[in-house]
């Protein structure tokens, strides 16, 4: 028989597919927190505790009240120090947050992007505020309310402002320069879209362009750092990665060419062959024989 914890786990993640937003309460043991740890999401928590919390290439040491905002494009981990852990964490797409395709990407908020602040140090007055906002969420969540999306998506937007008025937190170790940072980003959201595990869900960032874009940067600065950190451009790791990523579907799989080229962004499996052909110089039929 499965635990209670598991079934948790499926329901919240079924309910986020189906949906593109949860919220719940962290409870005292801070199981919540290790329970969700899902990437592809935004994530809001507002957290009381003792914590060690690595962003990107910076690490923040926290105690008392904080309030995170985690981008899933950007490498994050949280290592839970005091042995109570409470407060609220909401998770949402950022499809579910647009109201329309001309709103501003979340990507362009200081609370998100790669340089902006992601942790803010909590008074107890701003807590019991958050608290209220937290709570009204999760009873809109259990509601039959009509429109409660909308109402849920107002109260995310009042958490985003008020966090905006808030001075952020100095207490921020930082590794490196923005370069590295922007570069380690990179690096990291490169090797998150690998392995490929079904023919049916393509490769979704495929050129320089699309990463630039999903780290919410200009193609040209992001080949700048990348190559500035690493001495190659940021189009060389990316093909580095797709043949590798090749190589291995040929050779440990039974789908066929064309199924394979599909897999990895390629509209033609024409395409397919001349790009393994030019980094490889030999053939798809070649590498899987």
């Amino acid at each position: 028989m499965k635990s209670k914890s598991v079934r948790s786990v499926s329901v919240y993640n079924n309910e986020l597919k189906l949906k593109g937003f949860n919220v719940f309460q962290i409870e005292k043991d801070g199981n919540a927190t290790k329970i969700y740890s899902r990437k592809d999401f935004y994530k809001i928590c507002l957290t009381t505790g003792k914590s060690r919390i690595h962003y990107a290439n910076r690490t923040y040491e926290q105690e008392g009240t904080v309030l995170f905002f985690g981008n899933p494009h950007i490498p994050y981990s949280w290592e839970t120090i005091s042995t109570t852990y409470v407060g609220y964490t909401c998770l949402f797409s950022e499809e579910f947050l647009k109201l329309s395709d001309r709103s501003e990407s979340i990507l362009q908020s200081p609370l998100f992007k790669i340089d902006g602040t992601p942790i803010l140090k909590i008074t107890v007055e701003q807590r019991d505020f958050l608290n209220e906002i937290f709570k009204k969420m999760i009873d809109e969540q259990a509601s039959d309310y009509t429109f409660k999306d909308d109402l849920i998506r107002n109260y995310i937007h009042l958490i985003i402002h008020e966090a905006l008025k808030m001075e952020p937190s100095k207490n921020v170790n930082h590794h490196g320069n923005a370069a590295s940072r922007l570069a380690a980003v990179f690096l990291e959201l490169l090797e998150r879209q690998f392995p490929i595990e079904s023919a049916d869900h393509p490769l979704k960032l495929r050129t320089a362009k699309d990463y630039a874009t999903a780290l919410s940067v200009h193609a040209n600065y992001l080949n700048r750092a990348v190559k500035e950190v690493t001495g190659k451009p940021t189009s060389t790791h990316i093909s580095e990665r797709i043949v590798q990523e090749a190589k291995a579907l040929l050779q440990h799989t039974n789908w066929n060419i064309g199924e394979i080229a599909y897999s990895l962004g390629f509209e033609y499996t024409t395409y397919f062959n001349n790009f393994i052909k030019k980094h490889t110089n030999t053939t798809p039929k070649t590498i899987r024989a």
